[in-house]
């Protein structure tokens, strides 16, 4: 019997192990540091089994990856070059989630040398996002038409019954991973020029993005956005970005945040600081007994006082001492939000992923195409965010030990014949994209 060794029993893991257990034939085995995480997901299935690991134990975690077919890496990014190196000394297929970085990029070479698929971005975004691109790409291409614009956005937000603090966020996965994307520069092409933006600068501009049944959100850029023309083979785009989706707001409030400094990471001594204590001292030394007005006089929040609201709410002014004895300011930030921005039982949250092309055809006109996919979480039961990153991850494995998934290397999901099963399978979860099509006008 076929085996799939899992790492990793998070938020978004319990789809992707419900799937291979009940939807194929495999032997499934699950690791986590917390045991108990990973025996509750297996949940005494007979196909199933669970181990506690510890990712710095290197003897154990090879062990692990020797006894089975394909390893499935769930675990947070920083962990995947060594998971992959174990992969690669033991001859094993690879699946991630995540980004391919230049870590992972490296090992190209001797993956295809062994004839192994490492395949990466096989998430909600980066992943289902790539796939419906291609789709449309490749669709478009075979019917002689070229992409002069593309606009990609997506997020993971509470539902709108669900969106019930200042910040119109909850954590839908790793809080300190939201956390340090807000520390990423972006770089994009707009009209045939590159643009760059700085940390400092990533919420400062958002656009508004309307979509379909929900209103208008708001977007801001999303790392580099330009190789991507390349990889989505349409070197003849002005523009293409690639962005996330929030709630209005939130842009502002993490602009604000930022220029506080409670997005560095900076370790310091805390002991028998306050959350308000500590708020002061990022402050000029000549903030006044009156915190919220010092606050919004120098954030320039006159307009906005709201911002100031949500840092209270957030509990960043109050006297209470701080959880820890050391730690930074991003620290104190993320420790906040896990405790204010959490999903209560029963609540859904709600991914939003919206394409926009602009593409012409040999011919007078122009075309514009939305593709736009809403999904809900389940009360009570599975996330949004961990179907849409969970089940791609158990598809793409079931594809490859059938023999369906060919080319070797690190890769991405960046063909039709990983893309487009993958698709078809996921609209059988209610997971589907809704098209719409508008005439440009005329070319001039």
């Amino acid at each position: 019997m076929k085996k799939i060794f899992i790492l990793g029993a998070g938020l978004v893991a319990g789809p992707t192990v419900r799937y291979l257990l009940e939807r194929t034939e495999f032997e499934i085995r699950v690791a986590d540091v917390e045991h108990e995480k990973a025996a509750r997901l297996v949940g005494g299935h007979s196909r199933g089994s669970s181990v506690g690991l510890d990712l710095r134990n290197h003897d154990a975690v090879r062990r692990e990856i020797e006894q089975a077919d394909i390893i499935i890496s769930m675990v947070p990014y920083a962990f995947h070059p060594v998971i992959a190196g174990h992969c690669l000394g033991s001859g094993k297929h690879l699946i991630t989630a995540s980004y391919v970085g230049p870590a992972m990029k490296s090992l190209d070479a001797k993956v295809k040398e062994k004839g192994l698929v490492f395949l990466n971005e096989l998430g909600l975004d980066p992943g289902i996002d790539h796939m419906e691109a291609l789709r449309i790409i490749h669709e478009v291409k075979s019917r002689g038409g070229i992409v002069e614009e593309f606009t990609s956005y997506c997020g993971g937000i509470p539902s709108p019954e669900a969106n019930t603090n200042p910040f119109g966020y909850k954590f839908s996965w790793s809080p300190m991973g939201v956390l340090q994307a807000s520390k990423n520069p972006a770089r994009f092409l707009m009209k045939g020029e590159i643009m760059t933006i700085s940390p400092e600068r990533l919420f400062a501009d958002p656009v508004p993005v309307s979509i379909p049944g929900v209103g208008v959100l708001e977007g801001y850029p999303n790392r580099d956005s330009v190789p991507y023309a390349e990889i989505y083979g349409i070197p003849e785009t002005r523009t293409i970005v690639r962005g996330t989706l929030r709630y209005p707001g939130w842009c502002l409030a993490m602009k604000k945040l930022g220029e506080l400094g409670f997005l560095d990471q900076e370790v310091k001594d805390l002991r028998g600081v306050t959350f308000s204590g500590f708020l002061r001292g990022l402050m000029p030394a000549s903030a006044g007994k009156d915190l919220k007005r010092e606050l919004t006089g120098l954030l320039k929040l006159e307009g906005n006082p709201e911002v100031v609201d949500s840092l209270e709410w957030l509990g960043l002014l109050s006297d209470g001492n701080l959880p820890f004895e050391r730690g930074s300011a991003l620290d104190i930030l993320a420790h906040a939000m896990i405790e204010k921005l959490r999903y209560l039982p029963g609540e859904r949250d709600m991914i939003v992923l919206q394409h926009d092309f602009l593409v012409s055809y040999p011919g007078p006109s122009k075309e514009r195409i939305f593709s736009t996919l809403i999904d809900f979480g389940v009360p009570f039961g599975d996330s949004a965010m961990s179907r849409t990153v969970g089940l791609p991850v158990a598809i793409a494995a079931k594809l490859l030990l059938e023999g369906r998934i060919h080319r070797a290397g690190v890769q991405i999901p960046d063909i039709p014949e990983i893309y487009l099963p993958l698709l078809e399978e996921l609209r059988t979860f209610g997971i589907a994209f809704k098209q719409k099509h508008t005439e440009e006008g005329r070319l001039s």
